[in-house]
C-alpha cells in the first residue's frame, strides 16, 4: 500500500500502514478517548488480527518524523447488496489530544478515501457522536442515525 499523503512540503508527520511496533502508541491514543477504557488483552488480540486482515481492513497511522504515532484510522470494507459493490466504514479515528488541529485527522481520512477509491469501494460511512462538525467540514453529510446495542460487556 502506497501512502505518500503529506499535507504540505513542511509536514511534521507521515502516513503509513500500521505495524506491530505501533501497538503501544495506538493503545495510548485509545486511552485518551472520553468514556472508553481499553482492555489490554482484547486490544492485543484485535490489533494483531487487524494487521493481518488486509482484505477487509485499512489500518493507517500518522507518525511524527521520529516515528512516534500521533494518530490512527481504522476502516473496514465489506461487500453490500444495496450499494452494488463494497462499502467502507471508518470505524475509529483518533489523534493525540496535543496534536489535534494540525491536519492529522484530515490527512488520515483523505488517505482512507484514496485507498477506498483504489479498491473501487462505492461508499465510505462514518459513525460519529461527537465529531460531526469535523466530518461535515470535509464534505460528509448526515444520512442516517446509528443505533447500538451492547451484546457483551
Amino acid at each position: 500500500m502506497s501512502t505518500t499523503a503529506d499535507t504540505s512540503p513542511a509536514s511534521t508527520f507521515r502516513l503509513r500502514p500500521a505495524v506491530e511496533a505501533d501497538s503501544s502508541c495506538v493503545f495510548s491514543l485509545l486511552q485518551q478517548l472520553e468514556g472508553y477504557s481499553p482492555e489490554q488483552e482484547a486490544f492485543d488480540k484485535n490489533f494483531a488480527f487487524l494487521l493481518q486482515d488486509e482484505a477487509t481492513t485499512l489500518f493507517l497511522v500518522g507518525a511524527d518524523l521520529d516515528g512516534t504515532v500521533v494518530g490512527y484510522a481504522l476502516t473496514t470494507i465489506t461487500p453490500l447488496l444495496h450499494v452494488n459493490g463494497s462499502s467502507a466504514q471508518l470505524q475509529e479515528l483518533a489523534v493525540d489530544v496535543t496534536r489535534q488541529g494540525e491536519g492529522i485527522g484530515t490527512a488520515l481520512i483523505e488517505e482512507v478515501e484514496r485507498l477506498c477509491r483504489e479498491r473501487e469501494v462505492r461508499q465510505l460511512t462514518v459513525p460519529s457522536r461527537r465529531s460531526a462538525d469535523f466530518y461535515e467540514r470535509i464534505g460528509y453529510r448526515s444520512t442516517a442515525d446509528f443505533l447500538k446495542r451492547t451484546l457483551y460487556s
